[in-house]
Parts: structure tokens; C-alpha cells; sequence
């Protein structure tokens, strides 16, 4: 638990530092989105951030979500939410001057407790996901509103579960 803590913390620096240290801001280059699927597992709401004054190149993600899941004994049906943390590094490549962009991105969700997402053998539940992201942004190099869609598999151990995630947002 104290090591997920200090990932997480380092992350949400290195996040904050970054932000800091640069002179100048081009717009763009930071955004706010809502996602459905992808990381977050269910729905979160993201922080994205390059680490370079451009809306191209390496940053990083980080979100709070939720997931619904059947913490029952025998056939009782209770259904609870629990939070999720989705951080990812990523890259995007596209050219300077045009609208369309492609993501890619890996990382890893903490989930509040352990679950069973995808109802596959209970054996492999786990409370840490491995995360990637191939998605294809629509950000305009103004700010204003982008969207996203794409693949986001999801990883525990040696299971992999295709997914998939779409997300609107703003890029300031």
C-alpha cells in the first residue's frame, strides 16, 4: 500500500512540476475529459498534460473514476461502486499544424478494492490493472473542444482484456 502511494504521489509531481517549470504556454497543450471505458475501467473524469510547452510529444494522464461490481455472498445481489485511479504516460504523434492526432499510452489503474471486472476466474482478481491506449485525439491546436476514441486494453498478470474507451473534453 505505502509503495502504490508514493507512485502515485511521484506521478501527480512530476505532473505539477512540469507545469512549473515551463515558460510559456501553448494552448492545447493541457486537457480536461470525461471518458467513458478506457482506464478508468467505467467512467472517470482525466487531467491530461504534455511535459513540453507543445500539444504534441510525452505527458501523462491522471483521473478518478468509479466502477459498479456484485460484492454478494451466495445469490445476493448487492451492487456497490468503488473508485478508480487511472494514471498513464503517453506520446502523441501527429503533425504541428492539423487538428487530427494519434495517442498512445501505458500505465496502470488502482481500484479501491479487489473486483472482478470482466467475470473471469476469481483467482486473478487483483486491486492494480495495467493499462495502455491507442486512441485518436481530435484536439484543435487553438483549445476549444476535442474528443477521443480508441483501443484500451486492459492487463492483470497474464490476462488481457480488449476494451475500449471514448472521451470529450476541453484542451486549454
Amino acid at each position: 500500500m505505502k509503495s502504490r502511494f508514493v507512485i502515485i504521489s511521484l506521478l501527480i509531481n512530476s505532473i505539477l512540476f512540469a507545469q512549473e517549470s515551463k515558460t510559456a504556454k501553448v494552448p492545447g497543450q493541457f486537457s480536461f475529459y470525461a471518458e467513458l471505458g478506457g482506464p478508468g475501467i467505467l467512467f472517470s473524469a482525466n487531467f491530461d498534460s504534455r511535459f513540453s510547452t507543445s500539444n504534441l510529444g510525452v505527458g501523462g494522464r491522471i483521473g478518478l473514476g468509479f466502477v459498479t461490481d456484485d460484492f454478494g455472498d451466495n445469490n445476493s445481489y448487492q451492487p456497490k461502486s468503488i473508485f478508480t485511479l487511472p494514471f498513464q504516460l503517453n506520446y502523441i504523434f501527429g503533425k504541428p499544424n492539423s487538428v487530427h492526432s494519434f495517442e498512445v499510452g501505458a500505465g496502470a489503474t488502482f481500484v479501491g478494492k479487489k473486483i472482478d471486472i470482466f467475470s473471469y476466474d476469481d483467482t486473478h482478481r487483483q486491486s492494480v490493472f495495467g493499462t495502455a491506449s491507442f486512441m485518436y485525439r481530435r484536439q484543435p491546436q487553438d483549445g476549444g473542444f476535442s474528443w477521443r476514441i480508441g483501443f484500451t486494453p486492459i492487463l492483470s498478470g497474464s490476462y488481457i482484456q480488449a476494451s475500449g474507451g471514448v472521451s470529450v473534453g476541453y484542451n486549454f
